[in-house]
């Protein structure tokens, strides 16, 4: 800020050369308050992107770690177009979806496999290798036999096309862009390179004969962007490294390879004028603090998903911002505040120096030797060493001993993470069916057909829907979407009970598809209002409570039975029948498609499906069905005859109100009453108004013939029959 002031300042007044004054006099200022803003090491990326550049440097990475990558080959966008129509002229809405085919270059050595991939910050592919896209992936691990993509090879011809040996990449194939707003997403990618690592495989791999078998504890991944110096850097600011070039290899240790401390003479004496220690032989003080030492250490966090992090050194801040070290490598929080407490601790140690003099000659002590002093405690690091003509003068510094460089588990805390869900995609499910006529929503010319489609874990993202026609060819019906309906099994067989009363003996138990789906309790009021309405077979119910049971079994409470004119499927109940829920979930399918054949199917297929999942039709035509007649009565007339009377039910007319007949939806009212078979019946009559007069003559020659024969009556719709009333028997 003071820079930015001074210079201001400085250039208004003095020109360009009192800009520079300014500037200068403003970064001592800020200095002074806030300290030096070195960063030790190659910087750790915050938001690191993947890219397509020419001349970019291909990372080699460690163990494991997350890398974003630089995009190498990619073909246009594929468009795939969809169209939907309720056809016989009506409108129709045409979908499009895109797709693309693409490969990323991840590592410039070869790597072991690829875990978990994110896309724009949402996981794509899970820790079990499911991709949550549509589309594939393929994997290309950079060995030295391998061989180019066949995907690739067959875009660009087998002579343009590398085999990238030693390249490590991946390669997706017709990736869905839909949750991509249509563009290649950002992608990062857990790359899994080693089982574990020392210096030695990252040196070697670069430098021949070389010996830096030295472990890296804690260290689970590392990527080397730059030089093997640049490296050999960021890890001696943790780990000092000693490097001995006077053999035939180059080695580099941690420490002077030694078995132990070697015992130094007494110091000798000096009598130069200038020469330290002139009475004892040595000299021992204790460096400054330095300026600004390092106590932040900048890492990635194995435990938040391999995303930068941050710990501090216990002790005293400093003035001005403190000093950072960025290590690209990725740890836990523990073992990267064990890393800068012991870097701390070295640092400050190492404050203890002591210039020794000494008249005998010894092979083993050099720079980087560990020695040990008479009359003083401690081993001691050889840092430099001088011939002079009054001995070999060497400067020391402390060695960190053994107790203080175990740290304690030290309080770590990575932060609360955020990652993101790793879900299965899970497999399909579907339950399909008509629904009556509803006159807020619909054409009484028109079934309502309807699928509920849904997943067996939160994951799933939707299913495409097709119809059989009964022919085996699929005609799309599209998308399901991505909400899941709630379907299930009832176990056992729901038994007969009266539609008119309130049935609180049967208590059917349902098992959901997804244990973690809920169904919920509700009040009379609510059933007044048709909440909690749902399929059971081929009856339509309600239920007031529903009872958890555990592991997605549920208990029905408190049912109301056949709703919307489906009492005739109460006694039909088997076991093991499907459950659906009828809300807003569900999907509207277009009859027209769909066709009306007996044997037509909906179809779903989603991307956890090995094969598509099939569902007959429930309740097949009732949303053209007339509803079967009411309270049916019989009379006997004074000379034999049978008088019979009904009362008529319209489609839609689920509220009755005293007093007001239910508007008809039908072309015209007209009734059918047989006696016998409904199907081959002795005798039939039609009637335009619900009763019919059999005079006695005829009554008296079909009880001959056929005692004890039903009569039944059934209203002729526009495009059905109803299902048959039962008026009475013959006597």
């Amino acid at each position: 800020m003071a820079t930015l002031v001074f210079g201001s300042l400085g250039s208004m007044l003095g020109g360009p050369l009192g800009g520079a004054i300014g500037s200068l006099v403003g970064r001592q200022f800020d200095a002074a308050l806030f300290g030096p803003s070195g960063r030790q090491g190659p910087r750790l990326k915050e938001l690191a992107v993947t890219t397509s550049s020419y001349g970019q440097t291909l990372p080699r990475h460690f163990g494991r770690m997350r890398a974003a990558g630089s995009v190498i080959w990619a073909t246009d966008l594929v468009e795939r177009s969809e169209a939907q129509g309720s056809g016989k002229g009506g409108p129709s809405l045409t979908t499009y979806a895109y797709s693309v085919s693409f490969a990323v270059a991840l590592a410039s050595r070869p790597i072991q496999a690829i875990g978990r991939i994110w896309a724009d910050g949402k996981l794509l592919r899970g820790a079990a290798g499911d991709l949550k896209a549509a589309g594939s992936l393929r994997v290309h691990t950079g060995a030295g036999d391998q061989q180019p993509d066949p995907l690739i090879v067959a875009a660009e011809g087998s002579g343009q096309c590398p085999a990238y040996r030693g390249l490590a990449y991946v390669v997706f194939e017709d990736l869905d862009l839909s949750g991509f707003y249509n563009r290649i997403p950002s992608l990062t990618f857990e790359v899994i390179a080693d089982d574990s690592f020392t210096l030695q495989d990252m040196i070697g791999e670069v430098i021949a004969d070389v010996d830096a078998d030295i472990p890296l504890p804690g260290l689970s991944g590392y990527t080397s962007e730059n030089s093997p110096a640049v490296d050999l850097q960021v890890f001696d600011q943790i780990t000092p490294l000693e490097i001995d070039v006077t053999g035939e290899r180059l080695v580099i240790a941690s420490e002077r390879r030694q078995e132990a401390a070697i015992l130094l003479p007494e110091p000798a004496i000096a009598t130069g004028d200038g020469d330290f220690g002139a009475r004892t032989g040595f000299t021992r003080y204790r460096a400054p603090l330095h300026e600004n030492p390092p106590s932040l250490l900048r890492y990635y966090d194995i435990d938040r998903d391999h995303q930068p992090s941050l710990q501090r050194a216990t002790g005293r801040s400093g003035q001005g911002e403190p000093a950072t070290i960025d290590l690209p490598a990725a740890l836990d929080a523990m073992a990267a505040r064990s890393l800068i407490e012991r870097t701390s601790r070295r640092i400050d140690w190492s404050r203890d120096r002591i210039s020794w003099r000494t008249c005998e000659l010894d092979p083993r002590i050099g720079p980087g030797a560990l020695v040990a002093l008479p009359c003083i405690a401690g081993h001691w690091r050889v840092r430099e060493w001088e011939w002079r003509d009054s001995g070999v003068e060497l400067a020391l510094e402390r060695a960190l001993p053994a107790a203080a460089a175990m740290t304690a588990e030290l309080p770590s805390d990575p932060g609360r993470p955020n990652p993101a869900p790793d879900i299965e995609v899970g497999k399909t499910r579907l339950v399909a069916f008509e629904l009556p006529f509803d006159a807020t929503d619909g054409s009484p010319d028109a079934p309502r057909p309807i699928a509920a489609v849904s997943g067996t874990s939160a994951g799933w993202s939707g299913a495409a829907l097709y119809a059989d026609r009964g022919d085996g060819a699929l005609h799309p019906l599209g998308p399901s979407g991505r909400m899941r309906a709630t379907i299930g099994t009832v176990t056992s067989p729901l038994p007969p009970a009266n539609p008119l009363l309130f049935d609180r003996t049967s208590q059917p138990v349902v098992t959901l598809v997804d244990p973690s789906m809920q169904l919920t309790t509700i009040d009379a009021e609510g059933l007044s209002r048709g909440t909690n309405l749902a399929l059971i077979g081929e009856e339509i119910v309600q239920f007031l409570a529903a009872i958890p049971l555990g592991a997605g079994h549920w208990r029905l409470e408190g049912l109301l039975r056949g709703r919307a004119g489906t009492e005739a499927a109460i006694g039909t109940h088997s076991g093991n029948e499907d459950f659906a829920l009828l809300d807003k979930a569900s999907v509207r399918l277009d009859p027209v498609a769909l066709g009306s054949a007996p044997e037509r199917q909906v179809v779903a297929l989603g991307r956890g499906d090995d094969t598509p999942v099939a569902a007959s039709l429930h309740l097949a035509g009732i949303g053209l069905r007339p509803l079967s007649p009411v309270h049916p009565r019989t009379t006997v007339t004074r000379d034999g005859g049978l008088l019979l009377s009904w009362t008529r039910r319209a489609r839609g007319g689920w509220h009755w109100h005293d007093g007001v007949d239910m508007p008809l939806v039908e072309q015209a009212e007209l009734y059918v009453v047989t006696v016998g078979s409904v199907e081959a019946p002795l005798a039939s009559w039609a009637s335009a108004s619900p009763s019919l007069l059999i005079d006695a003559a005829t009554v008296s020659r079909l009880s001959a013939s056929a005692p004890q024969a039903p009569i039944n009556v059934r209203q002729q719709g526009t495009h059905a029959l109803s299902v048959p009333l039962l008026l009475g028997t013959l006597r």
